[in-house]
């Protein structure tokens, strides 16, 4: 019998120090109180998943040096299995060891070096070669890292040398559905091996990142024999039963499967909540203007920090519908949440009567409409500088795709959680958070969509239908589809030729905007890279 812990935990990127007293911590829990033999924690332990730039810093690579003579000194009595980058005269790997009784026994050097989407691991690592196959209570194992399990070569040279039992290293990221992508890789791998797979992933926030854990367990027939649960942290003991044949694991406790809206909602949440949490922010603000947006970013912030820390401020103008008013409260007085209202209209006439000279002659356009929303992002960023918050933007991927957007205006701010959620989304998402418990009015849900920096405004008088908006940008960013493919699919021609030149155009504007949690597979920032000036 061979008892092996999946850790799945949170750690931040760079506090070296901090994430080897965390293994620490979980290495002695799982000891003790859950009479692990070994245990499997995620990619890149002890420096956090993606630490890019710091993994150039020799510093860095100090720290982690005497990080695993700690782990050497301070862990007995089971084994570890711990992610770290190595460096030798060959290069830098992004490196995986096996320590058992103060020694490092294995080491692996990860070979499929992920160069696409968010990641840029040809940047700073060498390409391993060769497998790992070590020794657990006797029991032959085989230790890969991440990638190295998505492609046939590594898993099937670990077998081939007599690993019963493969244990996988990951820092897999979420997005819609990613969860059921890596079961189904993992399955390919323990079938075609009939081996057994332990798989560790990492949870938690960083950056725009959000890691769901969901760790698991696999049998050899591709069936998951334990779960952990998504998007949040566990230490769950695999029970391995070994025999001169094969390992085989025992059904344990397998975590539901969240439903689609429920993990992107809640991966929302864990990323706002990990962003304000490791950089030390006190709290937030959020401009609430009574429209779906807002409502749905003041949900995900106060269930991430908490309604105390939550702070929102209404700013109507001329053009503000009093039921906007009367829904921003609706929602701030429902999830408990202090709120100022600051009219803007003294402001923006003080900005008009400035710029009257100037403006002599001219019509009124869009550029009045755009000093109305930076009038609010002016007020929002000093209240922000005067009670050390961060302004959390509140702008969907739909409107930051074709530039529906002010620049120092409704962008002004240090992080936009749903930058990439379409705005058909966003409605789900509000529906699904009502489920919860109500605090989003039904009749934010129901009324148009409206900027209201005009009279009578509607968003559909400057942009087609969301739903067939979002459908043409699916294709256009997410799938990179051209033109003419889009065309064919049955979408009307001008509809199509002036959203794709709005994606197009509003590139500068996506590179001045905040980072904002990754929920789908092409983001703007880390995925999607398209120069701003182009001929194309």
């Amino acid at each position: 019998m061979l008892k092996i812990a999946i850790a799945q935990i949170n750690l931040l990127v760079g506090d070296v120090s901090g994430n080897v007293a965390h293994i620490i911590e979980t290495a002695r829990h799982a000891r003790d109180e859950q009479g692990a033999d070994a245990i499997l924690f995620p990619e890149l332990t002890l420096t956090g998943y993606p630490p890019e730039d710091l993994l150039l810093r020799p510093g860095l690579m100090r720290r982690v040096g005497q990080g695993m003579k700690t782990l050497c000194n301070e862990v007995t009595g089971i084994d570890l299995i711990v992610g770290h980058p190595v460096k030798s005269d060959k290069g830098l790997y992004n490196a995986a060891s096996l320590i058992h009784d103060g020694k490092i026994v294995a080491t692996c050097h990860k070979q499929n070096l992920p160069n696409y989407g968010v990641f840029d691991e040809h940047r700073y690592f060498a390409t391993g070669d060769g497998f790992c196959v070590a020794s657990i209570k006797g029991v032959s194992i085989g230790i890969a890292i991440c990638e190295d399990l998505w492609f046939p070569d590594v898993s099937k040279k670990m077998v081939d040398a007599g690993a019963k039992i493969i244990l996988s290293l990951n820092a897999s990221p979420f997005h819609s559905g990613k969860a059921g992508e890596r079961e189904a890789i993992i399955a390919r791998r323990a079938s075609e091996n009939r081996t057994p797979v332990i798989y560790a992933n990492l949870v938690g926030g960083q950056d725009e990142l959000v890691f769901d854990g969901c760790s698991f367990a696999m049998n050899a027939d591709g069936t998951i024999a334990q779960k952990s649960p998504a998007l949040e942290e566990s230490v769950q003991v695999v029970t391995c039963e070994v025999s001169a044949q094969n390992v085989h694991l025992q059904s344990a406790i397998k975590s539901p499967e969240l439903a689609n809206l429920e993990s992107v909602y809640r991966a929302l949440v864990l990323g706002v909540r990990d962003y304000i949490e490791k950089n030390g922010f006190s709290g937030v603000l959020i401009g609430l203007s009574g429209g779906i947006d807002s409502a749905l970013t003041l949900a995900i912030a106060v269930d991430a920090i908490g309604s105390e820390r939550v702070e929102g401020v209404m700013m109507p103008s001329r053009y503000s519908a009093n039921m906007s008013l009367e829904d921003a409260k609706s929602e701030a007085e429902s999830l408990n949440v202090h709120y100022d209202v600051i009219p803007i209209e003294s402001t923006f006439t003080a900005f008009l009567e400035s710029l009257s000279g100037v403006f002599f002659g001219f019509e009124e356009d869009v550029t009045e409409e755009n000093i109305q929303a930076r009038c609010r992002g002016t007020l929002l960023m000093a209240i922000s500088n005067k009670k050390h918050k961060i302004v959390l933007t509140t702008g969907n991927k739909s409107e930051m795709s074709v530039g529906y957007s002010t620049l120092y205006g409704d962008m002004a701010g240090g992080f936009a959680p749903i930058k990439d959620v379409p705005k058909c989304l966003v409605y789900e998402l509000a529906h699904y958070r009502n489920t919860v418990s109500q605090v989003i009015p039904q009749r934010v849900i129901d009324r148009p969509p409206s900027a209201e920096l005009a009279p009578n405004q509607k968003d559909e008088d400057s942009l087609p239908p969301y739903p067939i908006l979002d459908a043409i940008l699916l294709m256009y960013i997410e799938q990179d589809h051209c033109v003419e493919e889009i065309i064919a699919a049955g979408y009307d021609e001008n509809v199509v030729r002036r959203v794709t030149t709005l994606v197009d155009r509003n590139e500068y504007k996506r590179r001045q905007a905040p980072l904002g949690i990754r929920i789908t597979q092409r983001a703007f920032g880390r995925d999607r890279r398209y120069p701003i000036t182009s001929g194309y």
